[in-house]
């Protein structure tokens, strides 16, 4: 009987983050950052398995000392299904349920691949993109933001234009993070950057593919400038996203630094 009887005193141990705080001071943001957790996403139709580097936070009131940072990994472990913006707009209310809060933030950091056809000899392959979700969730409303960076191929214009033959060309980077007002798939934002390039990549290619890009930049050159306002033009086209901003780091060949340009609606 008294070994049960401290059993039951352990049970109830004194739950100090409820306490109440006279300091009298809102904290933002509190919760945890960089903890690595499995991560079903939606990619078109299908789900693909992946890891993500999470950090979760929620905003404090005055009154109260201190968050459950256990229930925020609670809150990772309990999420089903493949996730998209719809079932992060609910997932961010389920986290706000969960620590008793108004507002609070989910950031998400994962890879993901696409199978992709080379141009003439049709082998496929898997190309690997950086993705991120941003959630700011509050108790009216929550606002979902996609970010993605895609690897792409760029032949600078003036180069072409100086030189009695060839022109320098490199890989760059275009990153898009925009406002999802709807639901856009992982792949559309793919196109965006691929469809603005000089030519997009591939991870494997064949000789008769090889000429076919070569030939495809060479056609299509563009200055960093080019690229970051094409993306540009195609997101403004797209009523399904809200507010975003374009990024280009062209890795240029025949300098030691990037070219680099950013564009944004507010």
């Amino acid at each position: 009987m008294k070994s049960m009887s401290h059993q039951s005193e352990a049970l109830h141990l004194p739950d100090t983050q409820s306490g109440r705080d006279e300091r009298h001071l809102v904290i933002q943001q509190v919760g945890i950052k960089r903890v690595r957790y499995p991560l079903q996403l939606r990619i078109g139709a299908v789900a693909q398995p992946t890891v993500a580097r999470w950090s979760l936070d929620v905003a404090l009131p005055a009154e109260q000392k201190g968050t459950h940072m256990s229930r925020f990994v609670a809150w990772l472990d309990a999420l089903e299904g493949p996730l998209d913006a719809a079932g992060l707009r609910r997932a961010g209310a389920q986290m706000l349920e969960r620590l008793h809060a108004t507002q609070g933030r989910i950031e998400a950091c994962f890879p993901f691949f696409v199978r992709k056809r080379a141009p003439v000899s049709g082998v496929e392959s898997l190309l690997e993109y950086q993705g991120r979700w941003i959630a700011e969730v509050g108790a009216a409303a929550s606002t979902i933001w996609a970010e993605v960076v895609v690897p792409i191929k760029s032949l600078c214009p003036c180069s072409k234009e100086v030189s009695d033959y060839g022109a320098h060309n490199q890989r760059s980077n275009v990153t898009i993070r925009v406002e999802l007002l709807q639901d856009v798939a992982w792949t559309e934002l793919v196109r965006f950057a691929e469809d603005s390039a000089s030519c997009e990549i591939w991870p494997m290619l064949k000789r008769a593919d090889e000429k076919w890009v070569t030939e495809r930049a060479y056609e299509n050159p563009k200055f960093v400038e080019d690229l970051v306002r094409d993306v540009a033009l195609r997101l403004n086209a797209d009523v399904r996203l809200g507010r975003y901003s374009v990024e280009v780091e062209n890795f240029e060949s025949i300098h030691n630094h990037s070219a680099y340009a950013r564009i944004e609606r507010a």
